[in-house]
């Protein structure tokens, strides 16, 4: 059988436009939402944050983010130097926001809080450490997977 090129022609238009179609209804199904419903302010604030950092990086000893080895805690050592640490913990998960929860530090007089990460989604979780502590602001972000 002989294709001439009209045929052809017809053949790739016809294939475009189901490919185009099929892009369009896969394109519905993606979850398109943003990553912070106020970016805009989030955005103008970001000198505070960049001050937060600045401060962090003056530590002589930083705040220590670890999963304990059973994977059911996860652990925050802050440094020494501090005194009377107040502040929020944010744990956030890149992959689904609807997992996101937000703790107050609650250290009890040591340098250290526990929080337990049992029944969390497992995979890539970022925890975000905004605290206050000295008259000083103090900004930390680490990845774990859980």
């Amino acid at each position: 059988m002989k294709i001439n090129w009209g045929t052809g022609i017809a053949i790739f238009y016809s294939i475009f436009v189901i490919a185009l179609v099929y892009q369009v209804i896969k394109s519905t199904y993606y979850d398109n939402s943003l990553v912070s419903e106020q970016y805009y302010a989030d955005d103008i604030n970001y000198q505070k944050h960049f001050d937060k950092l600045v401060n962090m990086q003056s530590l002589k000893e930083d705040l220590k983010i670890t999963k304990q080895k059973n994977g059911d805690y996860v652990v925050l050592n802050f440094p020494d130097e501090l005194a009377q640490v107040k502040g929020n913990i944010h744990f956030f998960c890149p992959s689904d926001s609807e997992q996101d929860f937000k703790l107050s530090i609650n250290t009890s007089g040591s340098d250290e809080q526990v929080i337990p990460v049992e029944g969390l989604k497992k995979g890539l979780w970022k925890v975000k450490v905004d605290f206050e502590a000295g008259g000083k602001t103090f900004y930390k972000e680490e990845a774990i997977i859980i």
